[in-house]
This record gives structure tokens, sequence and C-alpha cells, in this order.
């Protein structure tokens, strides 16, 4: 057997420590797959003294995780801090710029500074692996830049977050408002105490940058994305939208059209009888459409500790086996900027609730 892999983990959040105890139970299985251990051999969070279920006696303890990302007795670092800025930025670049392969979940991070570090690990020769970014556990990142690599994607859309989805669905199960819902999210931990990244829409407008820079093989300008959350969805819109044979879902959308891209976060009608309509609760669900297949759906926990622990350790199993490919699943100087239609050029249909009078004339 090969030596060990030697991983270095920022972060003993939900995630670190799950995808710490993952990497414990399944090693003999994961030995076994890739003729090495993957052994982490390193970490890094704010509170050492934290009780986390896990058995740190044998990992080196590093207070500065950016000086960790150095560490020459590391192979791959595991960034899962969290932020588009600050320390989780800070540890990925300096891995990359030691020659480290990293593994993040930070859909944050990539959505907002992608470009530059997709290029950085490029020039480096190292390994930026993402799969826990967009949709927890589904396998979409692979999906779409190897699985469907044979075809031209025309779009790819869906439901990317798990505490809107399962917002929407009780709102329409239980003939609850909003704020309610919203509040029973928090108390089941479905929903952060500080919920705006999720139900503003940023969350899975982060996760729609990267989705459509897969897709399309070009570089999404973050900013472009016209963004709006469910905030103002009303059980009255749930019930006006059921009579009219759809569910109310807040999804991604990316699609290409004569004028460009289209690249929008917002609350839709999907038709019942629509695949994604059956998806409820805190499950996400993505949509990819190309030339020579057609659409493909796959469904699964978009969040959560166990699953996005699961795609970490497949990146990191991918590591192990010397698999290499592109981030973007081509070279970064040969991928054009999206041209991003703005909203106001976009055709289609609209759902407008006016509340007025009930006499003639009044509209």
């Amino acid at each position: 057997m090969s030596q060990p892999l030697r991983l270095a983990v920022a972060g003993l959040g939900t995630v670190g420590a799950a995808t710490f105890k993952l990497l414990d139970r399944q090693a003999e299985l994961l030995a076994d797959l890739c003729g090495r251990r993957l052994v982490v051999t390193a970490v890094s969070a704010r509170d050492r003294q934290r009780n986390r279920g896990i058995d740190l006696s044998a990992v080196r303890w590093f207070q500065d995780a950016s000086e960790m990302a150095v560490d020459p007795e590391t192979d791959v670092v595991v960034e899962l801090i969290g932020g588009a800025d600050g320390i989780a930025r800070s540890v990925c670049e300096r891995a990359i710029a030691a020659g480290k392969d990293v593994v993040t979940a930070n859909k944050a991070l990539l959505a907002e500074h992608g470009d530059a570090l997709f290029g950085q690990a490029e020039a480096a020769g190292a390994r930026l692996a993402f799969e826990a970014a967009v949709a927890g556990g589904i396998p979409i990142v692979k999906g779409l830049r190897e699985g469907l690599a044979a075809n031209r994607i025309e779009a790819v859309f869906g439901i990317l977050n798990g505490t809107c989805n399962y917002i929407l669905s009780e709102m329409r199960t239980t003939d609850r408002e909003f704020v309610e819902v919203l509040s029973e999210a928090q108390r089941l931990g479905f929903a952060e105490a500080d919920p705006s990244t999720d139900i503003d829409g940023l969350d899975a407008a982060h996760k729609l940058a990267i989705l459509a820079a897969l897709a399309f093989n070009g570089l999404v300008d973050f900013p472009s994305i016209h963004v709006e959350g469910i905030r103002h969805i009303s059980t009255m819109d749930i019930h006006y939208a059921d009579e009219l044979g759809y569910r109310i879902k807040l999804l991604g959308l990316a699609h290409v059209t004569p004028f460009g891209t289209e690249l929008r976060v917002s609350p839709c009608l999907v038709p019942k009888g629509s695949p994604i309509a059956a998806v409820e609760g805190v499950y996400n669900a993505v949509v990819a459409r190309g030339d020579s297949l057609g659409a493909v759906m796959m469904v699964g926990r978009g969040a959560g500790a166990g699953p996005t622990a699961s795609a970490v350790v497949a990146d990191l199993i991918d590591i192990a086996r010397g698999f290499r490919v592109s981030p973007l699943g081509a070279p970064l100087h040969g991928l054009p900027h999206l041209e991003v239609v703005p909203l106001e050029r976009r055709t289609g249909e609209y759902y407008l609730r006016l509340m007025v009078v009930d006499r003639p004339g009044v509209i």
C-alpha cells in the first residue's frame, strides 16, 4: 500500500467534525478503494476545548489555519471554515501557493473569487476540488464536469436551498405564514439564527454561479446574477398558485438564450405534475438539459453534516487515486466570461397579485 495521504482540516464545525468521523469510520473501506490510507494529521479551529465527539489526541493542532495550510507535513488541505473572504480565502490561497491540493465546501468563496483561485491552482499544478460546495451530497459537480461532458448544456436549474424549500413546503401543507414557519425552521436547525443568506436567495445564487460556470464552460461575474428571495411569499400566493395548477419553488436558473446567458434566483411557479414540484422539505434537486442526453434530474439532501461530509470525502478519494481534472473541466485561460442577459430583456410569464377594491374599473 502507498504512503498515507496526509490531510489538514481547517474548521471543525458541524461539517468538519462529520468529515473527521466519516474518515475514521470508513478508514478500511477508503484504504481499499484508494490503495492508501486517508489520515487526518492536522486540524485548526477557533475553540480547542470544545467537545466535538472526536478524538484529536493524535492530531497536531494549529491555532492559525493559514499557517497549517503551508505545513510541509501535509498533502491536502480541507477548508471547511466558510465565508467568501478572511481566513478561509487565506487558507486556500496559501495552500495552493505551497503546491498543495485543496478540497473546499465553500460556495461563497468560489462564487465570488473562484476565477482567481482556479487560475492560481492551474498555474501551481494543484487540484482544487469542490463537490461539497453545491447541493450537499448530490454529485452534481462531477455530473456536469465529467458525466455530461459530451453534451452541450442548454440549461441547468433547480432547488438549491433546502431551508427555503422547507419553508415553502411547510407553508403549503400546514397553511402557516412565512414568519411562523421560519421560526420553526430555526428551532429545528434547518435555518440559521440570521437566515438572510438563505431566505434572500444569496446562498442559492452562490451555487448557481458555480453550476453555470461548469455547465456553460465560462466564467461568471457573480454580481450579474439577479437574486430574489422568499420573504414576501404569503399563504395567499401559495393558495392562488395551487388554484392555477402550480407550486411555488425558489429556483436558481441558468440557460442559454439568443441574447446571452440568463442567470437568476427567484420564486417560480412550477407545474404540479413536474418532477421538481414533488421535491419537498429540505431536499435539493438539480436539472441539467443537454443536447444529446436531454434532461436529467438529481435529487438529495442539499445540506447537513452527513451529505456534505460525503461529498468532501468523495473529492479526497479522487485525489488519493491520482485523478486530475481542471476545476471547471477545461483550461481556465481558454474560458470566456459569460455574457449575462439583463433581467429587463427577459421574456416570459409573470404572476402578479394586486389588492384592490372590488368594483368595476378599478384597475
